[in-house]
């Protein structure tokens, strides 16, 4: 079934990927956090060619451009909505949004998640991957935090559009450093509504973050200059900015969180996903610490291996779970 018309007028452009491979479930009766043994869809990973609408391989994807409370960059403040197709428009659609990461700089897009949208719209969800500024294209202090809160936000206005979109159930995906950003959506909401990200208008029911670092104080004194970078000084510097982005201090103790990590990452250390589930377990909330075994900070993602299978699997029961079930049996 195509986009239906309501949800047409929003999208300015759809985008298609061919040379997919038949989908399959995920096995439903796997323990969270062990691979099952689904076959993942392989895709071209180049990027998407702006075109008429069309259907490929039992989904589409249209290109969707976002207000800003800035001055925005329409090449730029995009994001490609995934929607399976076969579906009615009673269907409710399970959505999952994806937050690409490249520390926060303009070398890396969103189609750093092209494989994960691929592979999670063959499960059946409906996948909205962002596009953001980053240091080096605009972005950087304020900008690629303001753009990651628009782009999401926008979410509730497509959502009145195409009713399948079910928001309630939401989860955020976010790799490196989409990971400390899909965290701190979870929790910007603690923030006052005059602060960065404060009042958002789309709040996730759950997260999962992979290679994030989520204790971005931590990280920034030992020396990952690239947090640094982005937040324009070190926490002496511009405490302020910690205060506001800092998965650390945002702790939702209502929000699910998973966290997945390499036991070989050097660039952004297990302890940092680490410290951030103990700091949720404190704080009485739900969290679990899923480690990959051999993965480093580039192949705990990477297409064809055994963790992104992993990531894959975790993101589709955890999403199907219900949140009294999450909140009540998850590790604490």
């Amino acid at each position: 079934m195509s986009i239906g018309p309501d949800t047409r007028a929003g999208l300015l452009a759809v985008l298609t990927v061919a040379g997919l491979l038949t989908a399959c479930a995920p096995d439903a009766g796997a323990p969270l956090g062990h691979p099952s043994s689904a076959p993942v869809h392989r895709a071209d990973n180049g990027p998407l060619a702006a075109a008429d609408e069309r259907e490929v391989n039992g989904y589409t994807v249209a290109r969707i451009h976002y207000p800003t409370r800035r001055t925005g960059d329409p090449a730029q403040n995009v994001a490609d909505l995934y929607l399976p197709t076969g579906t009615d428009t009673s269907d409710r659609l399970r959505v999952i949004v994806l937050v690409h990461g490249g520390s926060w700089k303009s070398a890396f897009d969103l189609t750093m998640m092209h494989p994960f949208a691929i592979d999670l719209v063959h499960r059946g969800f409906a996948v909205y991957n962002i596009e953001y500024r980053r240091v080096g294209s605009g972005g950087g202090w304020p900008t690629t935090f303001t753009d990651v809160a628009d782009a999401v936000d926008h979410l509730v206005d497509l959502a009145h559009s195409d009713r399948r979109l079910d928001l309630a159930t939401a989860l955020v995906l976010g790799y490196s450093s989409g990971g400390q950003l899909a965290a701190w959506l979870g929790g910007r909401g603690r923030r006052a509504a005059v602060e960065i990200g404060g009042k958002p208008r789309f709040s996730p029911s759950r997260v999962v973050t992979v290679a994030g670092p989520l204790d971005m104080t931590y990280a920034a004194v030992h020396g990952n200059n690239r947090i640094v970078a982005v937040l324009g000084g070190t926490p002496t510097e511009v405490p302020d900015r910690y205060r506001a982005v800092d998965p650390m201090a945002l702790i939702n103790p209502r929000l699910p969180v998973v966290a997945i990590h390499g036991d070989r990452d050097r660039l952004v250390p297990v302890d940092l996903s680490a410290r951030y589930i103990d700091a949720v377990h404190r704080a009485g909330g739900a969290g679990q610490l899923v480690v990959a075994p051999g993965a480093n900070h580039g192949s705990v993602a990477q297409p064809g291996t055994a963790a992104y299978v992993q990531i894959l699997d975790i993101v589709t029961r955890f999403s199907r779970k219900s949140l009294e079930e999450v909140r009540t049996h998850w590790p604490r």
